[in-house]
């Protein structure tokens, strides 16, 4: 029994629960009354992280991610802090690289500093077995955790997302409706957010009766290079169109279709993903879905603040993203 279980069975939140324990005058006797019943009936003793919750003694929040260096990473790390700054609060960050073993470990050694929750950045750290996900469920027992662009159930565990799927399936078929049929869909993940944006892609073609192509979906690495040479590899491939998971893909793509000698948007249309510097740096500039990664972070900050101020929190907030038209396409 923790300080989240007697959240839950007396209908608070955990900042309730620690003001009753440090008897804050900003909690009503009633309630009071309520919560002490409930810790009285379960044999609850508080320890010290309740007591510390409640006095706001820590003002520090986690924040692990895979790589700062990825533009997208390196973003959200500092919209975060910003937003951070606001409330007076710091920040210690981790980075975890991408292997399910560092990634643990990592979370393991922010839990020893005294944070008061901890952020998540990308869809990389949940898994599709309860088994690999039991060690957020662990974080999870001792403090809050907000995925950004990740998504898992369970108490105590929050997420922010961008809507990746609707935003997918929307600019697939518009592409269907100017005429595209062969769109081929780069990815260079399996993550939450990365197949909520295969999904999308692939309602939209069923939803239209047009079957889905394996053979157009592809999974280069995350570079712009390489994405240009395994296209450049696959001539044989036919396709009007491209879905990018990246602006980095969606660059590569670029790149192939400038050494094949083909017109943009006449022969093939792109598309990438995260509205990053490079969809305005690339010739012609990227048509390129925006998924408002300021408002993600802002949406997260917001979210633990009031969280830890006592209210309570949604545990899943979805974001729409936004489609900024460029140069890469005919709509």
């Amino acid at each position: 029994m923790n300080i989240y279980d007697i959240a839950k069975l007396a209908g608070v939140s955990i900042a309730t629960v620690s003001r009753v324990v440090n008897d804050s005058p900003k909690v009503s006797e009633r309630t009071k009354d309520k919560v002490r019943q409930v810790m009285e009936d379960n044999g609850y003793t508080p320890n010290a992280f309740a007591r510390g919750l409640g006095l706001g003694s820590m003002n520090t929040l986690g924040i692990v991610c895979p790589d700062v260096a990825d533009i997208y990473m390196a973003n959200a790390v500092s919209y975060l802090e910003k937003n951070l700054q606001g409330y007076g609060y710091d920040c210690i960050l981790y980075c975890s690289g991408y292997d399910e073993e560092d990634k643990q470990q990592t979370v393991e050694r922010i839990l020893k500093k005294q944070i008061d929750a901890l952020i998540m950045v990308g869809s990389e750290y949940t898994y599709d077995t309860p088994e690999q996900n039991g060690y957020l469920h662990n974080v999870a027992e001792k403090l809050p955790v907000f995925l950004i662009n990740g998504s898992m159930e369970g108490s105590n565990i929050y997420s922010v997302l961008a809507d990746d799927f609707q935003a997918v399936y929307d600019v697939t078929e518009e592409l269907l409706f100017t005429g595209r049929r062969e769109i081929l869909f780069l990815s260079n993940a399996h993550s939450y957010s990365a197949m909520s944006k295969l999904r999308g892609y692939e309602s939209a073609l069923k939803e239209h009766g047009i079957p889905v192509n394996q053979k157009l979906i592809l999974y280069p690495d995350n570079a712009i290079y390489a994405t240009r040479d395994m296209l450049l590899r696959q001539r044989s491939l036919n396709f009007d169109s491209v879905i990018a998971a990246t602006d980095e893909l969606a660059v590569g793509a670029l790149k192939y279709i400038r050494a094949r000698g083909m017109r943009v948007p006449g022969e093939i249309s792109v598309v990438g993903y995260n509205n990053s510097e490079l969809s305005i740096c690339c010739e012609p500039e990227l048509t390129s879905i925006d998924n408002r990664v300021e408002v993600l972070c802002k949406t997260t900050i917001d979210s633990i603040m009031a969280l830890l101020g006592g209210s309570t929190v949604k545990q899943k907030q979805m974001v729409k993203c936004h489609l900024i038209r460029r140069s890469t396409t005919d709509f």
